[in-house]
C-alpha cells in the first residue's frame, strides 16, 4: 500500500507513534488509509451539511475495510461574496483548494481519496487536485438545494432573488416584495437550486466518470444523499483494490463527453473555465474551438433555471444526469466505452436507464434547440474568444447591435444601471475585471440581474472580460480574451462605439476600423494594478487568460 511508508517497519516507528497519538489502533493502521477531504463550513449554505456527508462516507469506508482520515478544504459562497471585493477571492480559491489538497495528500501518503465538495470553485479545485495527485479518488457532493415557493405558489430560486433587486430599482417591486423573495428563494441547505455553476460542476463530475449516479442531482436534504455517500465510501475501496486512478478516467475522450453533456444540460459558462483547468492538470489542453464544434452537433435537452422554470429536484425525478446521457447515447454523441469510478464503462452504467419526464429532459429527437447551451464567439473584440450561455438568451437578442456603454469596473456599471442610465439597445461593456485586471475575474450577477429585473434582458447586452454566475440569463457575454489588462481590444472600446453580436454565427465585433484601433492602442496605457499586495497580487502575476481556463503559469 502507498501508506506503508508511514506505517510499516522500524523506519516508520516515529510515524506510527504520531498516528497512535491520534487514537488509531494497530488494526486500523493495517488497513488502507483513505483521505476524506471535507469542505464543511458554517458560511456556505451548500456546505453546512457536509459534516453529515463525511460521517456517511467514513461509515462506508469502514464497512468496506478501510480506515478513513478526514481533513478540510476551504470554500467561498459566491452569493455572499457577490457585489463587493469578496468576489475577487472566489475564482482564486480554486487554485488554493487544489494546492492545499495536493499538499495534504502527498504529505500523508493516503492510499485513496474521497472528495466532498459542493459549491462553485470547490468542485473544480478538488478535481484539479485529484488529477494532480492521481491516486484512486471518488467524489460525492453535498447535493442541491430545493427550490423555494412564493406566497402565491410560484417556485423560486436565487436568480429570481437577484433579479428582484433590479425590479425594486425599476419601481416594479416594493420592499415587501423583495423581502418575500428574500425569505423564500433559498429554503434549504445545498447548492443553489438552478443549473448554476455548482450544480453544473457536480453534474459534470458525474458525467466525466468521477462520481456515482445521482451525485449532481439528489437534493441535499434527501436521505438518499447519505446513502450515496456511504456507497462512495465503499466504492473507493474497490478503486484502491483495482488501482483505478483519476487519469485513467479523465481522458481526452471523457472531457469530450463532459462538454457534450454540458451542452445538453445547459450548464453555466463557468464550465468553460473549469473543464480546461482540470484537463490541464491531466496533461490535456482543451481549446475554445472544441466547445463550438461540440455545441454545433449537440442538442440542448434541458432548460433548468435560469433558462427555464425547472430545478435540480425535477432533473433528479426525471432520471438525472444518466437519463440525459442515455438520450445522447441514442444519437451516438458519447463515447460509452470509457471507464468510470463505478469500475464499469459508461455503457454498462447506462443499462436500463430511462428518461422519466420528457418535459424536464427533452428526447433527443425533440430538443429545445438543435445546438448546445454554450457558444464561443470570436472577432476583433475578442480575438481569442468569449463565452455566452446561448440557451438562456432570448431569441430577439441572438443577433444584436448597439452603442457601447463603457465602464472600467463592476461598481461603475451597477451604479449606472440602478440610476436608469442604461436604455434599450445599449451594450454594457465592463472591463478590467478579468483574471489579471480584477484581479480574480469577478462574476457579474448583480449587473445582469439588475438588467433582467428591470425588464431589459431582451433589449440590452452585457460584455465583460470578467465572468458570469450560472444564475445569469440574457445576452451576457463573458471571458473576453485577451482581457483589457493584457492589452486586449476590449480596453480600446470607447463610449458610443457600435458593437455587433451574432451568436448563431459565433461572431462579435466592435465596428471600428483596424487603423482606428491601432491609433487607440498607441495611446493606451495599462492602468496601475488594483491590488498590489497579498495573494491576489501574486495571483495576478501568475494567472493566464480566460480562454486557457485561467490556469496559473
Amino acid at each position: 500500500m502507498r501508506s506503508d511508508v508511514v506505517k510499516k517497519g522500524v523506519p516508520a516507528a516515529p510515524n506510527r507513534s504520531l498516528l497512535y497519538a491520534l487514537g488509531y489502533t494497530k488494526e486500523e493502521l493495517e488497513r488502507p488509509l483513505i483521505g476524506v477531504v471535507c469542505s464543511y463550513n458554517e458560511i456556505v449554505p451548500g456546505h453546512m451539511n457536509l459534516d453529515k456527508i463525511a460521517e456517511a462516507v467514513k461509515a462506508g469506508v469502514r464497512a468496506a475495510g478501510g480506515t478513513p482520515v478526514e481533513f478540510p478544504a476551504i470554500a467561498v459562497c459566491d452569493g455572499i461574496a457577490m457585489g463587493h471585493v469578496g468576489m475577487k477571492y472566489s475564482l482564486v480559491t480554486r487554485d488554493l483548494i487544489a494546492d492545499s489538497t495536493e499538499a495534504m495528500a502527498m504529505a500523508h501518503q493516503f492510499d485513496g481519496l474521497v472528495m466532498i465538495p459542493n459549491c462553485d470553485k470547490n468542485v473544480p479545485g478538488l478535481l484539479m487536485a485529484a488529477a494532480r495527485v492521481n491516486i484512486p479518488t471518488i467524489f460525492v457532493s453535498g447535493g442541491p438545494m430545493l427550490a423555494g415557493t412564493l406566497n402565491d405558489g410560484r417556485r423560486t430560486c436565487l436568480s429570481h432573488m437577484f433579479e428582484a433587486v433590479g425590479a425594486y430599482y425599476a419601481g416594479k417591486l416594493d420592499e415587501e416584495g423583495v423581502e418575500e423573495y428574500e425569505n423564500n428563494a433559498c429554503p434549504t441547505c445545498g447548492s443553489c437550486s438552478g443549473m448554476y455553476t455548482a450544480n453544473s460542476m457536480n453534474c459534470l463530475t458525474e458525467a466525466i466518470g468521477m462520481a456515482l449516479r445521482g451525485n449532481g442531482t439528489i437534493p441535499a436534504v434527501y436521505s438518499a444523499r447519505l446513502r450515496l455517500a456511504k456507497h462512495a465510501g465503499m466504492q473507493i475501496m474497490e478503486l484502491v483494490k483495482k488501482d483505478i486512478r483519476p487519469r485513467d478516467i479523465m481522458t481526452e475522450a471523457a472531457f469530450r463527453n463532459a462538454e457534450t453533456i454540458d451542452m445538453a444540460l445547459g450548464c453555466s459558462t463557468n464550465t468553460m473555465l473549469h473543464l480546461p483547468a482540470i484537463a490541464h492538470e491531466c496533461g490535456i489542453e482543451l481549446s475554445f474551438d472544441m466547445a463550438n464544434e461540440i455545441s454545433d452537433k449537440t442538442p440542448n435537452l434541458c432548460h433548468l433555471a435560469p433558462a427555464g422554470f425547472t430545478y435540480m429536484e425535477d432533473l433528479e425525478r426525471a432520471g438525472g444526469v444518466y437519463a440525459v446521457m442515455a438520450e445522447l447515447a441514442k444519437a451516438n454523441l458519447l463515447d460509452t466505452s470509457l471507464m468510470t469510478c463505478t469500475g464499469r464503462t459508461v455503457a454498462e452504467n447506462l443499462e436500463g436507464v430511462v428518461n422519466r419526464d420528457h418535459e424536464i429532459i427533452r428526447p433527443i429527437d425533440n430538443p429545445y434547440t438543435r445546438t448546445g447551451g454554450i457558444a464561443v464567439l470570436k472577432g476583433n473584440l475578442a480575438p481569442d474568444g468569449c463565452v455566452v450561455k446561448q440557451s438562456a438568451v432570448a431569441p430577439e437578442m441572438m443577433v444584436h447591435a448597439g452603442p457601447a456603454r463603457v465602464f472600467d469596473s463592476e461598481e461603475e456599471a451597477i451604479a449606472a444601471i440602478y440610476a436608469g442610465k442604461i436604455v434599450s439597445g445599449d451594450v454594457v461593456v465592463i472591463r478590467y475585471e478579468g483574471p489579471k485586471g480584477g484581479p480574480g475575474m469577478r462574476e457579474m450577477l448583480n449587473p445582469t440581474s439588475a438588467i433582467a429585473g428591470m425588464g431589459l434582458d431582451k433589449e440590452v447586452a452585457l460584455i465583460t472580460d470578467g465572468r458570469f454566475s450560472g444564475a445569469t440569463r440574457g445576452a451576457s457575454i463573458g471571458h473576453v480574451s485577451p482581457e483589457a489588462a493584457s492589452g486586449g481590444n476590449i480596453g480600446l472600446v470607447e463610449e458610443g462605439d457600435i458593437i455587433a453580436i451574432d451568436i448563431p454565427n459565433h461572431a462579435i465585433s466592435v465596428q471600428v476600423s483596424d487603423e482606428e484601433l491601432a491609433a487607440r492602442r498607441a495611446r493606451w496605457v495599462c492602468p496601475e494594478p488594483k491590488i498590489k499586495t497579498g495573494y491576489l497580487a501574486r495571483y495576478a502575476r501568475l494567472v493566464s487568460s480566460a480562454d486557457r481556463g485561467a490556469v496559473l503559469d
